[in-house]
């Protein structure tokens, strides 16, 4: 049944942008929930009740929201869904939005993803798992180059080098499993077929019985304009993609993404929460490049804005198997957001350079429907108030309006109100949205 209860406690987990997002589009319930964020960071703080936890500490963010009466918990990034955090919180009685340990292991491993998409029959890339150099070159020199190495566990966005010659090739799996570059999550690696055609990030709302699409989204990775320098967590986005039809997102619905669901459950696993999928529309038709067990970021930034529906109600509804009684409804307009970045980003982050913002910038102001919203990421206070880089990513900048060039132009036009020393964005974001 649907959440009733006025000014419900929701406690939010993580502390980054995409983080920034949810508690942003929490707070516009009618149900007026109160909001805490765990531990949040400077935007967030503005919409919810600071809570100084860490969110890899799961037994305190256990005994926390027991003894504060919460009464949902959205688990925003990856680490603490690997590590178990929604089934501790449902060991103790408190309703949480994501998926357990067992069901995140379709992000936490990609060998487990890949063989489980074999199984299920789920269009991929040709791959192979491997702990030896050898042997794993060996299979890289059958798929020819280009070709996909990616560390097995997680690895914060940066495990995936697509190396366009036989030395990057190398390199990245030397550097994997001998250099130890990941640690744990590189001492496998998956070697992948390069797979050529249209990217695109297909979003879904699941629970026990029900798995329901969100807007496409795609996102852009490389570091520099013209889709140069190496691979990020993301330095853009924009939704929807006018050339993934209904059509196209059936197909993905009824090939991938419920047969996944079904291969979990087969294996007694139950997945909840948001399942992401990172998809090539190849010439054969969508595959899957990569699985997500949360909302992506930067596309949660550009695909919750559009969002018709109360958040809210959705991931009660979720936490509860009750999805199936929602009529999830979008709005007609666009959106496209800009990553503004630290100078060293991606080699490194950046810290202290203090921030300056517009005034409606800083409260994450949106005017009606052609408005910005700027969402922190890597920002700190300083003891005096001052805003400060605090990361690598450092401002989601997002606009929303009526067509995507309008969003475009809007977004830019507010990533230029933004100063800090050496920051620096991509200028073409959305440059192939028509495609």
């Amino acid at each position: 049944m649907a959440l009733e209860t006025r000014h419900p406690r929701v406690a939010v987990i993580g502390q980054g942008a995409r983080e920034h997002a949810l508690v942003w589009k929490l707070a516009q319930s009618p149900l007026e929930p109160e909001l805490y964020a765990v531990p949040g960071n400077p935007g967030m703080w503005q919409l919810a009740k600071r809570v100084d936890i860490a969110s890899s500490d799961m037994e305190r963010i256990v005994v926390w929201a027991r003894e504060a009466g919460i009464d949902l918990v959205v688990v925003g990034p990856e680490g603490p869904l690997a590590d178990g955090l929604v089934d501790a919180l449902t060991d103790a009685g408190i309703p949480a939005f994501g998926p357990s340990r067992e069901a995140a292991q379709l992000e936490a491993s990609k060998a487990f993803s890949k063989a489980l998409m074999r199984d299920a029959n789920v269009p991929t890339a040709r791959f192979g798992v491997f702990t030896e150099v050898d042997k794993a070159l060996g299979f890289m020199r059958t798929l020819g180059i280009p070709v996909v190495v990616k560390a097995d566990g997680l690895a914060a966005g940066k495990g995936v080098v697509v190396a366009q010659s036989w030395a990057d090739a190398e390199a990245a799996v030397r550097d994997m499993l001998e250099g130890n570059r990941f640690g744990l999550s590189g001492s496998r690696v998956v070697i992948e077929e390069y797979l050529s055609g249209m990217e695109v990030s297909c979003m879904y709302f699941v629970d026990a019985s029900a798995v329901v699409p969100m807007l496409p989204a795609r996102d852009f990775k490389r570091a520099y304009d013209g889709d140069e320098g190496p691979n990020t967590g993301g330095m853009g986005a924009f939704a929807p993609v006018p050339s993934v039809t209904d059509a196209v997102i059936d197909r993905v619905t009824k090939t991938i993404v419920q047969p996944v669901v079904k291969a979990l459950r087969d294996r007694g696993i139950t997945y909840r929460g948001v399942l992401y999928a990172g998809l090539m529309i190849t010439d054969d038709g969508p595959k899957v490049i990569e699985f997500n067990a949360r909302f992506g970021d930067p596309e949660t930034e550009v695909v919750l804005p559009l969002l018709a529906t109360d958040l809210l109600q959705i991931a009660w509804a979720v936490a509860h198997d009750e999805l199936s009684t929602l009529a999830i409804e979008w709005r007609s307009d666009a959106a496209v957001c800009v990553v503004v970045a630290g100078g060293d980003y991606p080699a490194g982050s950046d810290h202290g350079t203090p921030i300056a913002l517009p005034t409606e910038a800083a409260a994450g102001h949106v005017a009606g429907r052609d408005g910005e919203v700027v969402f922190h990421a890597g920002t700190a206070l300083r003891d005096d108030g001052q805003l400060v880089t605090a990361g690598g990513r450092v401002l989601t900048i997002s606009a929303i309006a009526t067509d995507i060039p309008a969003a475009i132009a809007a977004a830019y036009s507010a990533a230029e109100t933004v100063q800090f020393e050496r920051m620096h964005y991509r200028r073409d974001i959305a440059h192939n949205w028509r495609v």
